[in-house]
Order: structure tokens, then sequence, then C-alpha cells
């Protein structure tokens, strides 16, 4: 494996009851300091400006039309057709008082007018506060009064809820602007509430007959505030600001040097994780700042295939649910193909795998292969795709190794936190020692490993393990209005995320647990509840698993949504006939999931008591809408167990 990563300080034994911890490491491309920044790139704003300057008849935001409910082709505006959007959204909000520094609330799914009010609030020092197009009306209206927004830029199907009785800070606003136009309903509801309402192009006509210069921001004036939406608690504002940005920017420009493919205008990428997300929103400034393309989804994530045949994108970056999907897309395809053509298609992905192990890139391991069998996966992904990003959740072994074989493509894996604005970490594409790791330093942070004893990880320890630790120039600032919740995660000038890791001495990430979702069972075990999930979730029955145990009980159960598929073929050979919510309340059913498990577990080494002892079948997947998920997918823990109480009680009874 090449050098990516460098040490620049020791670890060393925690003194005064402070806990030990591990040697820093940074990015070979800052192993003599972080890089300077570039001219014209000290800001958001700054990036977005000159990429207008150099590329303005550049394709740059597209979406798709409805004509009878069907989906049209891309329509695009340019660089230049944008940037004048930007100006008269920008001269508007001053006409209506905004002033550098005023919170603006966008909410909505990815789409143009997102980025415009966002570029907007860039230009003229406003404060872009994405509101969680997935969150309900409760925490929207959180937000809204925490960050005291005034201004709120919304989609047409988002008006309703925004003015619904849950969300009574909708008063304090001074003018709501639709992405399209409003009806007259909602007209009137507006001014109910005493509130100013614009449809699109009224504000754009408003801004254009009263012209106002942009007012750049500084470095270290605030950008965004970005709320995550917690596994408990009120959402946390974090605080980033425009240097933040702009050094992530930077960064992935000199990260990308490093590989033959170039980064160049004619690449696309579509959009359909949340601009409320930091992720997407870096990803998307990033291509600006390339005078390349974003195509927005239609804003139906089960027709996301239909963007993909039709935008052809180059990029593609998704959370480890969506390439589980395309893993068991191709499975399946595979699985129903001839006995020789699915021997003929086994041969060649070993045979492919094994010289990418001995060194050789995915575009030089197997031609054969990819032109036989493997062009079809990448035609899955629109037929264009050279570099795949995971991020958001670890994604399994077997499903990275998979798409690094199959996809025709580059893949990684990165690993960062909203508070770190997007990669802390990330792998490097055509590494095969990287799979089932999220890669090295960023370009512009350090990493070090601390101790936490109560958990037995110690980052001086071999292999060196502990809580997650991270620095640097696209580290936040802070949680808005929140100074104790701040010095909490912020110590010595390190963010601690609350993450667990185990690092190479090669300076490379693998997430292995999280540090709050730990519980002592009565026998005085700790067990790592994450850790144990990711363990079990590889079994082919399940869809989904959480695990549960507490402190007055000895053994571990849990809760598990089946997969529909490999269940209903259990059903079948088995002789049980049903739907599949019959097929799942079968007692056999729940004997399979346990011997599934039970045989992870040997083959995993669990200890005794991290073995599931009893489970709930649920066929009705985790989900958002049920308030158990997060919008990134990490399980909402006092909820599930409030959902799940009764049945988790019953279990234990006939334990």
């Amino acid at each position: 494996m090449g050098i990516y990563a460098v040490q620049v300080e020791n670890g060393k034994v925690g003194e005064n009851g402070e806990p030990s911890v591990g040697p820093v490491y940074r990015s070979i491309l800052a192993k003599d300091g972080f890089p300077p920044p570039e001219a014209n790139m000290s800001t958001s704003w700054e990036v977005f400006r000159t990429a207008t300057e150099k590329y303005p008849g550049n394709k740059m935001l597209g979406w798709r039309e409805f004509t009878n409910g069907n989906a049209g082709p891309y329509l695009w505006k340019t660089y230049k057709e944008i940037y004048e959007e930007v100006l008269n959204v920008g001269s508007a909000l001053k006409q209506l008082g905004a002033e550098p520094g005023t919170r603006i609330g966008v909410y909505g799914v990815n789409c143009p007018q997102w980025v415009v009010a966002m570029e907007a609030c860039n230009g003229y020092s406003l404060i872009c506060v994405p509101l969680y197009d997935t969150l309900g009306a409760g925490a929207v209206d959180y937000i809204i009064k925490h960050a005291e927004i005034e201004f709120v830029f919304v989609q047409d199907k988002k008006v309703k809820q925004l003015l619904s009785p849950d969300c009574s800070s909708v008063r304090k606003l001074k003018a709501m602007v639709s992405f399209t136009s409003l009806t007259k309903d909602h007209t009137a509801s507006a001014a109910n509430f005493g509130i100013k309402v614009y449809s699109w192009d009224e504000f754009l006509q408003m801004g254009k007959e009263c012209p106002w210069d942009p007012l750049p921001p500084r470095p270290l004036d605030i950008c965004t505030i970005m709320y995550t939406s917690g596994t408990s608690g009120s959402p946390k504002g974090v605080i980033l600001t425009h240097e933040n940005h702009a050094m992530y920017i930077k960064g992935v420009n000199l990260f990308l040097e490093q590989f033959e493919d170039k980064m160049t205008v004619d690449d696309v990428y579509l959009s359909f994780l949340p601009l409320a997300h930091v992720i997407d929103r870096v990803i998307e400034e990033y291509f600006f700042h390339k005078g390349a393309s974003v195509g927005y989804y239609q804003g139906d994530i089960n027709a996301l295939r239909d963007d993909l045949m039709e935008l052809k994108p180059t990029v593609f970056a998704g959370v480890p649910r969506v390439f589980e999907r395309v893993h068991e897309g191709v499975v399946k395809a595979v699985q129903e193909l001839r006995p020789l053509r699915r021997m003929i298609f086994n041969i060649l992905y070993n045979h492919k795998l094994s010289w990418m192990r001995s060194g050789y890139t995915h575009k030089t391991a197997s031609p054969l292969a990819d032109f036989i069998a493997f062009r079809k996966v990448h035609a899955r992904l629109g037929g264009r795709v050279r570099l795949i990003i995971s991020g958001g959740a670890p994604l399994s072994t077997e499903i990275e190794e998979f798409l690094r074989v199959t996809s025709c493509a580059f893949f990684t894996q990165a690993y960062g936190l909203t508070e770190t604005c997007g990669p802390s970490s990330i792998g490097m594409p055509d590494e095969m020692s990287m799979v089932a790791t999220v890669g090295v330093p960023y370009t512009y942070v350090e990493l070090r490993l601390e101790a936490v004893p109560e958990m037995g990880y110690d980052p001086l320890a071999v292999p060196s393990r502990g809580e997650v630790c991270v620095r640097g120039k696209t580290v936040f600032s802070g949680y808005y209005k929140n100074p104790e919740l701040t010095k909490e995660v912020i110590r010595d000038g390190w963010f601690h995320t609350g993450d667990i890791g185990e690092m190479s001495s090669d300076g490379v990430l693998k997430i292995i647990d999280r540090k709050k979702n730990i519980f002592k069972l009565s026998q005085g075990e700790y067990v790592a509840v994450e850790y144990l999930e990711k363990v079990y979730s590889c079994a082919s029955i399940l869809e989904d698993i959480w695990v549960y145990g507490d402190s007055f009980r000895s053994t571990l159960v849990a809760v598990v949504n089946p997969h529909e598929g490999n269940t209903r073929i259990w059903a079948e050979s088995t002789g049980h006939f049903g739907s599949f919510t019959e097929v799942c309340l079968l007692d056999a059913l729940k004997i399979h999931i346990l011997n599934e498990l039970k045989t992870i577990a040997e083959k995993n080494k669990l200890r005794g008591f991290e073995y599931i002892k009893g489970v709930v079948v649920d066929p009705v997947p985790f989900s958002i809408e049920r308030d158990q998920i997060t919008p990134t997918m990490k399980k909402k823990r006092a909820q599930m167990l409030k959902h799940y109480q009764a049945e988790i009680d019953k279990v234990y009874k006939n334990l």
C-alpha cells in the first residue's frame, strides 16, 4: 500500500486522570502543515462567483418537468443564468430588510431554487439555515424559533406543513417565498399569520427592478447553521464558516489531483441526498468550482433509477442503503441466469478480484471481464459513472468489494459528520487494502484516538482503538446558542465525535462502534450495540436489526425487519404460504432467524452474552415516518424502545 498518511505527533499516556491519546495523523498532502488557501477561494461566495466568470455558458443546474405525471428530459440553466437569479433574490431580500447575519430558512427537496437561495445567502452575507425536508413540523418549528429565522424559501408541497398549527413560530417570519407559486388558500393562510408571500417569479422580478450589489462575506463569517437531527433531544445547530466550506473544496482539489482521472467541466453529479445535509451541499459546491453540472432527482427516491438512466451522471454519492439495493438487484439478476452463465459471472468476478488484490487498478485488472459481464452493472448506474462515494454509515465489506469489482468505476468510502463539514477521512480508490475502512485523514484535518476505558478501548494498545477526535480547517466552530454542549465535544482544540475507531500504524481508520450506544448487562458486561448490529446485519434473512438489552437483564434480544425476498424463498422451501405479513407471524420464522444469528455469532467469535436470545419480527421497515430513524438512517433508540416495549417485554417473559 502507498503512503497516504503521516504521523505528526506521538501518542501519550494520560496523566492526572486524563485519558490516554494515540498518535496524531495527517494526510500525506499536509505532512508539512496544511496547504495555504488559493486566491479567490477563501469563501463559498468567491468559489461560486469565480466559477461564473470562468464558465458563464456551462450547464450548471438541471431538473425534470412533469407532463401528465411523467418526468421529461433534463432542462438546464447556465452559470450566467443562475448568477443573475442569485443577484435578483439577494436584492429582493435586501429590499425586505435582510441585513448581514440575518438567518434565511430553506425548506424543500433538492432543486435549482434551493441552490439559488443558498448562493444568495452567500453573496449578501446572510446565514443559510436548511430545514430538513424529512423532519416533521415540530422540528421545523423548533429550528425557526431557535435560529430566529426571518425569511423562508419553501417548496410548494411544504407550505401546508409550514403553515400548520404545529408550527407556531411561523408567526415570527417576515416573508415566505415559494419555489414555484402559491395557491389562494396558501396565500390566505399566510395572511392570517401576518406573513408576506411571494411566488418565485414575483421575487425575482422585485429584485431585478431594484438591484443591490453583493455584500461579500469574510472567511470566518458564518456561512450556514446546519441542524443535525440527532438520535435524541432537540436538533443541534452546527455553525459552519465560509472558511470551512472553502477549505473543504480546496482539499478535494488536492486529493483528486493524485489520480489519473481528473474532474472536468463535462462531469455530471446526480443530487438526491438532501441538500439539508452537509455531504450533498459540499459535493455540489465542488462541482460549481469546477464549472461542472448538477442534475436533481425528480423528488421520488423510488424513481431514482429512471433519473440515473436519463441524466447518466459521472459521479454518484449515496448512503449504504442505496448501494445495498444496487447489490441486491445485481445478485438477483445473476441468480436468475442459466447455470452456465451464472458460473461464468462468478469466475470472472473472482478473476478480477484476485488481480485487484494483487495491485491492479479496476480498469486494468480484467478489461475482458468488464466487457463480458460487468458493463451491465455499470449500465444500471447510467453507464457513465466514474466515481462512486459511500458515506453516512459503514458499508458492509461484501458490498464494498462487490462494487469495486463490478461497477467499472472508482469506489470509495468516506467518514465525516456535519461538524466536520463533510469527510474527515476518505478511502483511496483502487487501494484494496482499504476495503472495510474509511481511509486516511482528509487534506485539512488531523485525526487521533482517545481512550475510552469503560469500553476497554486503548489507543496505545495493539490494535489502537478509541474515540475518534478531529481538528483542522474544516471543523465547525460550535453549536448555535449551546456553549455547554460545545465545551463538551470540543476539548483542547479537538472535536470528540463519539465514534469509536481503530487506527492502523499507517493512519488508516476503521469505524467499529459508537461511544454512547453501550450499556451494561446485569452480569456487569458492557455491550457495544452498534458493533453487534453491524455484525448481525449480514444475515441474508434480514433487512435491518435493532439490538436491545438493559442492566436489569442478562441477555440480548432484537427487533428485526426480515428481507422480503429471502423470507419468501424460505417460506416456500419450508411449505409455508400466505402474505409476507402472515409469514412474519410464524414461530418457525423466528426460530430460523435465531439460528442464522447464532451461526453469525459463532463465525465472528462473539462472546456468549453477545448472542441474540429472542426476536420481535416486524414486517414494516424502520422508518423516519414512524420516528424510529433519523434522515441519515441512525436509529433513535429511545423512540424504538417506546414503540416496541410491550413486545420486548413478552419476549423476555418467554425467555
